[in-house]
């Protein structure tokens, strides 16, 4: 049972999820395993909060973890495959997550795969379990996700959460989305059929937003920009709004609005655990 694309949930499953997260969150314990499992997290690109909220999620269902954060000190510096290295660790692990810096090097690792693969991020492609940690943050505030105004800011040309996000939203959900970014970071063609665009984040669009989801330029694509949350932005801003970002950030939202109440990316960083505890629970559970 791999995850590798948000195309592979449908609402009833989504809302297990939730409920399930939920549950966790709540302080309800997970029943101990009778058997532990192995989880190896591989990562071809930096992460912070997906290794170790996944290195977590899988050490509190009582399981065990095998760190290959930094592959320079694995045989991928001899010129290794990916191929290789995924039916390598299928020999010693039971569940694969998977940082990628190419676009669907999670499916190619799962056609070679005898254990189940998550996609943790590949390229500019997806990161589902983002996108999912994203929905549950946002369910959890509102009790619900349709009829909501998101506004998605940034880079929205790189930014593989609001890929996935976009995606989703647009299949499952009905809401309204407003996409502001520069002109050269513009959403994928294929992703943006008939959502409404801007360049700035207007005074309607802030008098109206719902959930504000922000992300850094991703200068390590060549993505070259600047955007920010300013004061007068806040002060239009509804007050039961929220404003979330995937992090890590560099100065779009200053740090002076973390304490502001609708400053909910500690929140959603903080839900990333409950949801891949969930996540994991599945995929062991369906094999």
């Amino acid at each position: 049972m791999h995850l590798l694309s948000i195309d592979e949930f449908d609402g009833k499953r989504i809302d297990r999820l939730f409920t399930h997260a939920n549950t966790l969150q709540l302080g309800i314990p997970p029943q101990p395993p009778q058997f532990k499992k192995i989880l190896a997290n591989l990562f071809y690109e930096p992460s912070t909060r997906t290794s170790s909220s996944f290195f977590s999620a899988m050490t509190r269902l009582g399981h065990t973890v095998l760190p290959i954060n930094e592959v320079i000190y694995s045989s991928v510096t001899k010129g290794e495959t990916l191929e290789d290295t995924i039916k390598t660790l299928s020999s010693y692990v039971d569940i694969i997550v998977l940082r990628h810096p190419s676009v669907g090097a999670s499916k190619a690792a799962a056609k070679v795969s005898s254990v189940p693969v998550i996609n943790a991020g590949d390229g500019i492609g997806e990161h589902p379990t983002q996108t999912l940690l994203d929905l549950y943050t946002i369910w959890r505030k509102f009790k619900h996700i349709n009829n909501l105004t998101i506004t998605l800011m940034g880079d929205l040309k790189n930014g593989r959460t609001v890929h996935s996000l976009v995606n989703v939203l647009r299949k499952l959900y009905n809401v309204n989305i407003n996409l502001v970014s520069p002109d050269n970071l513009q959403l994928p063609y294929y992703l943006d059929n008939a959502i409404p665009k801007s360049t700035s984040l207007t005074e309607n669009i802030c008098k109206t937003t719902d959930v504000l989801y922000m992300t850094r330029v991703q200068k390590e694509r060549g993505s070259i920009g600047e955007y920010k949350l300013t004061k007068d932005h806040v002060d239009l801003l509804k007050k039961n709004m929220i404003v979330m970002h995937p992090f890590p950030r560099q100065n779009e939202i200053p740090t002076w609005f973390d304490t502001d109440r609708r400053a909910y990316y500690f929140k959603q960083i903080q839900n990333g655990l409950y949801v891949r505890m969930a996540i994991l629970s599945e995929i062991i559970n369906a094999k």
